[in-house]
């Protein structure tokens, strides 16, 4: 076979693997017998090792793996992946509705589907090929791990069809099927290696594994439930499923039961009913639904709050509940002095993993137990995830020894007697700048992902400085040099440079986040930007009263008090000024500095679609000249910022009311711009 023949039958091959790895992967309705492909495959890969300059980057023959990633690159996510909020009863959906069409007003379809119990993934697409794959991350920025998601043969490396847009995204949820993850505990098993725990957590660490061919190995798979991009030619996320299945991507449908639309709580209580009951048939894990509103114009007019959107949530299944015994209580001391108690249990097996420990809150809630060392105990994992004491085996207590439980008086680190604030559950160690589990805590709380992020910095490499004595405080780690750091044990040369890299890189993160590291009690990420943005340096901020303080939209007074007393506090002023010093931000980049009071005393609602700034841009530009942004009309809207497609709801209410509507371009005018 010449070149030129050789070029053409590979093109072929190629475009006929594609095509029967759907039929295979994606529809379950092959065509041809696993010989008839493996001998295609084969005959691919001769070709390609004969002729590889005609290799084709998207080649099937490439979901073989085999690639070695050093490092996982860090992206930022064109659209931010956001979390959904829960919701674990029949109350919550109705008061979640209830907010729904206070806003909304209009009739309202529910998309409901399955959550699946994997990780989230965004796949984009160029020309109709995969050119990259992003994890969640913090939700801004995620990381590449492409390589490893072009072994998964769900995902499609080429897209069918010629109408296929020239960029987008399409998001999903890579998971391990349980006969793929059963056998793969069984190979390590045979091999005298550890099993792994449970299919989300083993499915979340293959997909970083370094080496794609293990990857390969391993069968993990993927739904898609979601595609994002500009121009799309949908206007419901129903028709976003169609869309996705006619490009080929593996998603849930009516005929499966794993998608339906409803119309009331009744029918989407329906739908939970029934998944709740039959999620053990799916050869997969679930661990709830997701119930969103379906229609896009209406998903637009409810918008996002900081973490979530509003116009979607998940409603998570009980968890499973088993019995164990209470051996002990331990207490740990958390960054801020706040003392939780832990229960040491009798290792028990727990939603696909062994449990010894469980959160026990707080004082209180071991009176209201009235726990004893020997009950009998029952745990449960909230959300599936945090292990906790839900209840005692009172009647079995007649069988066994038990010992009453006395709370503890003193910090079990320092020693200092413990505080317990009116109004508050929890007891607290006083003892801020003595206790090492909260200097230690702080600044892992400093280097957080959500907070400065610093890259070759983690928990235990915080706790193994601490112990060294080379860092008391954040402000001690932006003078650590290579000289001090390389005697330390696991501190390699690579890993030092990465270290002091990382350090280097975070001073130019954005003063919010910086304002959120310094662990301000009751001061996170949405606080921390609106202080922000009212007091643009950390001076006028260090400055400000209570009363300026609770001036500020959403800071109560239990805020505003904590961060008076955190900058009347000499040690933490001194902190602060050593970190200016070392160059991080302290005060707001241009872009996010109040610009005038021309909007102070209004308060605006924003419906519909516009054509120069998106919603999300808008809102910023209100807040920046002085406005407030609300989510539904009432009395106390002062304005009602229309664009294209507003629902009429929310216009007739607007003129029973008498609120002025305003377009796009009038707003401008009212900003000067």
């Amino acid at each position: 076979m010449g070149p030129d023949e050789a070029q053409q039958r590979m093109a072929e091959l190629a475009k006929e693997i594609h095509y029967h790895n759907h039929r295979y992967y994606v529809l379950s309705n092959p065509e041809i017998s696993d010989f008839e492909f493996d001998m295609m495959l084969r005959e691919l890969q001769d070709l390609e090792a004969q002729y590889p300059l005609f290799a084709d980057p998207d080649s099937p023959t490439k979901r073989v793996g085999g690639d070695i990633t050093h490092k996982f690159e860090k992206v930022k996510h064109r659209w931010p992946m956001m979390s959904l909020s829960n919701t674990y009863s029949k109350e919550e959906v109705v008061d979640w509705e209830a907010r729904i069409k206070k806003t909304l007003e209009d009739e309202v379809v529910y998309a409901c589907e399955l959550k699946y119990d994997g990780v989230a993934i965004g796949c984009t697409y160029r020309n109709g090929r995969l050119v990259q794959a992003l994890t969640r991350g913090d939700g801004t920025t995620g990381e590449n791990i492409s390589t490893n998601v072009k072994t998964i043969r769900s995902v499609p490396l080429v897209l069918k069809g010629d109408d296929v847009p020239e960029e987008f995204e399409v998001r999903g949820e890579i998971y391990f099927p349980f006969d793929a993850f059963e056998a793969l505990n069984a190979r390590r098993e045979e091999q005298g290696e550890p099993v792994f725990a449970n299919p989300r957590n083993t499915a979340s660490g293959t997909l970083k594994l370094q080496d794609s061919s293990v990857v390969a190995e391993r069968g993990l798979d993927c739904f898609m439930y979601q595609v994002l991009g500009e121009r799309l030619p949908f206007q419901t996320h129903e028709e976003n499923f169609e869309y996705a299945r006619k490009l080929g991507f593996k998603v849930p449908s009516r005929a499966d039961k794993m998608f339906t639309l409803c119309r009331n709580i009744d029918e989407i209580m329906e739908f939970v009913a029934y998944w709740d009951q039959h999620r053990t048939s799916l050869p997969f894990a679930i661990d709830g639904v997701v119930i969103k509103v379906n229609d896009y114009r209406q998903q637009e007019e409810l918008g996002f709050t900081a973490k979530s959107p509003r116009w979607a949530i998940a409603y998570k299944f009980k968890a499973e509940k088993v019995p164990t015994i209470l051996e002990d209580v331990l207490y740990q001391v958390g960054r801020t002095g706040a003392i939780t108690p832990v229960a040491k249990l009798r290792p028990v097996l727990l939603a696909g993993t062994v449990v010894k420990r469980a959160s026990l809150h707080n004082a209180d809630q071991i009176a209201k137990l009235d726990l004893r060392i020997g009950d009998r105990v029952f745990v449960e994992k909230g959300g599936e995830i945090i292990p906790k004491v839900v209840g005692v085996d009172l009647d079995g207590r007649k069988e066994i020894e038990t010992i009453p439980l006395e709370y503890i008086t003193h910090c079990p680190e320092c020693g200092t007697e413990l505080v317990r604030n009116e109004g508050e559950a929890q007891h607290f160690c006083p003892n801020a700048e003595g206790c090492p589990p909260q200097i230690v805590g702080r600044m892992q709380h400093f280097i957080g992902r959500k907070a400065m992020n610093i890259e070759g910095l983690g928990e235990e490499t915080i706790e193994q400085l601490y112990s060294a004595g080379l860092i008391s405080n954040p402000a001690d780690l932006y003078g650590l040099t290579k000289e001090q750091l390389l005697p330390l044990e696991r501190m390699a040369t690579k890993s030092v440079e990465n270290l002091l890299a990382g350090l280097e890189a975070s001073k130019e993160v954005p003063y919010e986040r910086v304002l959120f590291a310094l662990g301000i009690r009751y001061v996170g990420e949405t606080v921390a930007r609106k202080l922000a943005r009212a007091f643009p340096d950390v001076d006028k901020l260090k400055e400000a009263s209570i009363e300026q303080l609770v001036e500020v939209n959403e800071i109560g007074e239990r805020i505003a008090q904590s961060v008076v007393e955190y900058f009347g506090n000499e040690q933490n002023l001194q902190m602060v000024r050593r970190l200016r010093e070392k160059g991080l931000n302290f005060e707001s980049a241009e872009d996010a500095l109040p610009v005038s009071e021309k909007l102070k005393g209004t308060t605006f609602v924003i419906s519909g679609v516009f054509q120069k700034h998106s919603r999300d841009k808008l809102k910023q530009m209100i807040e920046q000249h002085g406005g407030k942004n609300v989510g539904s009309i009432s009395a106390k809207t002062t304005h009602v910022l229309a664009g294209d497609n507003m629902g009429p709801a929310k216009r007739n209410k607007a003129a029973d009311l008498g609120i002025p509507l305003i377009s796009e371009n009038e707003f401008l005018e009212m900003i000067g711009e």
